[in-house]
């Protein structure tokens, strides 16, 4: 019984990690067009999203241990060590929980990584900007100390 348990819980995990990937490739839509408006709301989702995984990771865990000491294979077994106890039908369908959790693990890592250079980008770019509109150091001496720049109007367009 406490197999169906764990399968139950394993689907329902990866709802959440679709759901994730999902909620990342909103955020980098939001990021790549630049509307930034959007930007918190986005991230917040993700935030939410990855909470939930997290308490569906603990259900999850706690049903392993269950599952292992059943089999007997003691507590805190990984989904291979847990497929490779059971019987049939439930060796094949962990082994599928198992990939399927390879693959989805991968996407939002690649996701998430495009996501972190794109904020990176848009965080430089916007830094340039502001630096190009203040007083601060634009230049360096032969010493390598900054150059403040001597103070000046600066006529700023709106579509900046």
């Amino acid at each position: 019984m406490s197999l169906a348990g764990v399968s139950s819980t394993l689907w329902r995990e990866r709802e959440l990690l679709e759901l994730l990937l999902f909620k990342l490739e909103e955020e980098q839509l939001v990021l790549a067009s630049g509307r930034t408006r959007w930007l918190s709301r986005a991230t917040k989702e993700v935030e939410m999203v990855l909470e939930e995984v997290r308490r569906a990771e603990l259900l999850r865990a706690v049903q392993v241990d269950a599952a292992g000491a059943e089999l007997g294979i003691g507590s805190g077994p990984s989904l291979r060590q847990l497929a490779e106890a059971a019987d049939e039908p439930w060796k094949t369908l962990l082994l599928e929980h198992r990939q399927a959790f390879l693959t989805a693990t991968a996407e939002i890592q690649a996701m998430a990584e495009a996501n972190r250079d794109l904020l990176t980008s848009g965080f430089r770019a916007a830094r340039e900007a502001l630096l190009s509109l203040g007083d601060g150091a634009e230049t360096y001496t032969a010493s390598g100390a900054p150059a403040a720049a001597g103070r000046f109007s600066r006529l700023v367009d709106e579509a900046m």
